[in-house]
């Protein structure tokens, strides 16, 4: 029996003794983790410098502090999420109890991601903990450092068993995906979402698969270009471009093309010097060979801000590519590096028309002073997301659902919406009996007249539950009952 094997075996049996159960524990754990992130402030941040390359004060900024947020708003609410959910009725049912029940789904596989091996991986464990499952984490091989110091340091603080940290390459991973689970969470890239979601149905297993994509960004020539492009450039190159929902190229009118490039590069300057080789806050590739891959996307395109490199550091500069065109090397995969191209089309019919040709984004960023033009861009694609005037900030609001649709992903998480995910939505009814005569109209013999109260029952339920309609229905049967005692 192999290690993942035992591991998960153990996870379970801890979970069917019914631990997990009780709010009181769940409130426990997250307190838990919470108390982690701020006694291991340091040693997460040592990590994240050693992998990525990122400051101490980026990786409180994009990893700790939503994870924050997220356990704190778990805690505070997390009696009113796992409560009975009262639903609509309808006449046959008005006197007996109808409600959904979230219960937990029972052993969930977290399978994180190197970009943001703190943030990204944790995050959906704080859901899984707060509807009462147990989890087995799987850090990202790639970004090492944290994989090693979470394996080390989450134990101490998390139940063992329930929520073991499970570290390793592609065979360690491809061993986690034969054991049964129920439900497997999946972030990182398109490709192996479709290898997750495969080995997830030999087991009819659920899956929530967090994606990526080529997301675009439409610049409205009549908008502010400078603060557009500042909120651009900030969003592109924050951690060295490695960011799913970055945008991942621009495309606007070739009147403004190099007005965009010459704000790009004056916030370039802004945020990161003249150097930005030695500036604390930009970062590194994860490794050489994606260091390589980006590199090698830039072939036949004209760079017009940027591109120097230095392998030996998996470094690239900044780097804005203009005159680029759809057949281009760099618009045939996601860049997820810090190269933005810029592709010329004549006004939003094109840049809509560019969008829909292509797969699904993860977002869709827009740029415009008009709203008309904004809602016709949200009427007229579709994407995980869409923001408007602004990069990446839909990611920190925890009452929005973010995921993907199509080749973007599927399933979505945060705040409650990571609750529910992980939960099973249990539809519960709960009769008297009482009343046998309302009963018996679905009974056997079927006749005309049961149909006719059936129909009326079961298609006239919601008009006659509104209060208004309810009593203007008995006061006419009160009506009709008079007249015939007075006949």
């Amino acid at each position: 029996m192999s290690r993942e094997q035992l591991i998960v075996q153990r996870a379970r049996k801890s979970f069917q003794t019914g631990k997990t159960k009780p709010l009181e524990f769940r409130v426990h754990q997250l307190k838990n983790l919470l108390r982690f992130i701020t006694e291991k402030r340091r040693n997460i941040a040592d990590a994240v410098k050693k992998d990525l390359g990122k400051s101490e004060h980026g990786t409180e900024l994009f990893e700790t502090l939503g994870l924050e947020g997220e356990i704190n708003l778990a805690i505070e609410n997390l009696m009113e999420w796992a409560a009975p959910r009262p639903v609509e009725k309808n006449l046959l049912t008005i006197s007996d109890e109808v409600y959904i029940q979230p219960e937990p789904l029972g052993l969930v596989l977290i399978i994180g991601a190197w970009n943001y091996p703190w943030a990204v991986t944790l995050q959906p464990l704080v859901g899984a903990i707060a509807a009462g499952n147990a989890a087995i984490i799987k850090p990202s091989e790639v970004s090492s450092y944290s994989a090693k110091a979470m394996e080390e340091l989450l134990p101490l603080y998390l139940d063992k068993d329930l929520y073991p940290v499970v570290t390793g390459g592609v065979l360690e991973t491809q061993e986690l995906l034969k054991q049964k689970f129920d439900h497997i969470f999946y972030t990182g890239s398109s490709a192996v979402g479709r290898l997750v979601m495969e080995a997830a149905s030999h087991h009819l297993t659920p899956v929530t698969l967090e994606l990526g994509g080529k997301s675009p960004c439409y610049i409205d020539k009549n908008c502010d270009i400078t603060v557009a492009c500042r909120r651009i450039t900030w969003g592109k190159f924050v951690n060295c471009g490695q960011t799913c929902i970055a945008p991942d190229y621009i495309l606007c009118e070739p009147s403004i093309q190099s007005t965009v490039v010459e704000e790009i590069r004056k916030c370039i300057k802004e945020f990161y010097t003249d150097n930005p080789k030695s500036f604390e806050d930009y970062g590194r590739i994860i490794n050489q060979r994606h260091f390589k891959r980006i590199m090698a996307l830039m072939d036949g395109s004209t760079v017009a801000l940027g591109g120097d490199s230095d392998e030996s550091q998996c470094y690239i500069e900044p780097t804005v590519l203009k005159d680029v065109t759809s057949e281009s090397k760099v618009m045939r995969e996601e860049i997820f590096g810090p190269l933005l191209p810029i592709i010329t089309v004549s006004g939003v019919d094109e840049a809509i028309q560019f969008i829909n040709e292509r797969e699904k984004p993860l977002v869709v960023y827009v740029f415009s002073h008009e709203k008309k033009l904004i809602k016709r861009v949200i009427a007229e694609t579709s994407s995980g997301a869409l923001l408007a005037n602004d990069c990446l900030v839909h990611f920190t609001v925890s009452a929005l659902p973010f995921g993907g649709v199509g080749n973007s992903g599927m399933g979505c998480y945060h705040g409650r919406h990571t609750f529910d995910q992980l939960s099973h939505l249990r539809s519960c009814l709960i009769k008297q009996l009482k009343m046998e005569g309302v009963n018996s109209m679905r009974y056997p013999p079927h006749t005309a007249k049961k149909m006719s109260w059936a129909r009326f029952f079961l298609l006239k339920s919601r008009d006659l539950l509104c209060p208004k309609v309810l009593m203007i229905y008995l006061l006419s049967v009160f009506c009709m009952l008079d007249k015939k005692k007075s006949v």
